[in-house]
């Protein structure tokens, strides 16, 4: 079965749910995972997404944080967060549509190198990849979404030496990414290359969407069983 699957980082639902509903009527996408919905659960827009004919699961809290997972199909196995990982950041929903496991993450920003928001961005990606190892056996087809905070490879920044060493793009990140990678994940952008340099985030104080100085953060992984369909 062909899907199309999206994931993007709204930065407040309540602001963009017009965008989102219409975006996804007119791209006719089957799953959208969404980051940064910042919205309690009360205050969460379940029945405007569920009256436009989706299906939707999510968890979220005050100001920051938040995710959420679109989808035409019903969803099964909703579970959030990651087991064995008690914390107040809401950054992780997974869920079972069509027989495939959908993992949405929002990966720790990290602020700078060196700094204690940085190590717990790391020990965060541990314990991801632990948990992801364990999904892999029960779920061969697996998509893990979002948004990474992290620009694997040099060609994912607009200017490689003006970032070097800097938070998403420093080494210990990118190990750790290519440590997820090497369960058995295909990083889609790169395996299906598209001849052109492109980004998914651009810093809004510096005008740099219009400039094009952005960097490759928001990524698609799938499994190799995904990988040969």
């Amino acid at each position: 079965m062909i899907m199309q699957v999206a994931t993007w980082n709204v930065n407040s639902l309540p602001v963009r749910l017009e965008q989102v509903l219409t975006w996804l009527q007119q791209s006719d996408t089957d799953v959208l995972l969404l980051q940064e919905t910042k919205v309690t659960d009360d205050k969460f827009p379940q029945q405007a997404i569920e009256d436009a004919g989706f299906q939707v699961c999510f968890s979220g809290q005050k100001t920051y944080n938040g995710v959420a997972i679109i989808s035409k199909q019903p969803q099964e196995s909703v579970q959030l967060g990651m087991p064995g990982w008690e914390d107040e950041q809401v950054r992780v929903i997974s869920a079972t549509i069509a027989g495939r496991r959908f993992i949405n993450i929002y990966v720790p920003n990290g602020q700078k190198v060196g700094s204690d928001k940085y190590a717990y961005k790391l020990n965060w990606l541990a314990h991801l990849r632990g948990w992801i190892e364990a999904e892999l056996h029960s779920y061969p087809e697996l998509f893990l979404m979002g948004d990474f905070n992290i620009a694997p490879r040099d060609e994912d920044v607009h200017d490689p030496e003006a970032w070097k060493g800097s938070v998403l793009v420093s080494p210990q990140e990118r190990a750790a990414l290519a440590d997820i990678l090497a369960l058995g994940l295909f990083d889609t952008f790169v395996e299906k290359p598209r001849g052109e340099v492109n980004f998914s985030w651009w810093d809004y104080r510096q005008a740099s969407f219009r400039r094009n100085m952005g960097l490759r953060i928001d990524l698609i992984c799938i499994s190799h069983a995904l990988l040969e369909q």
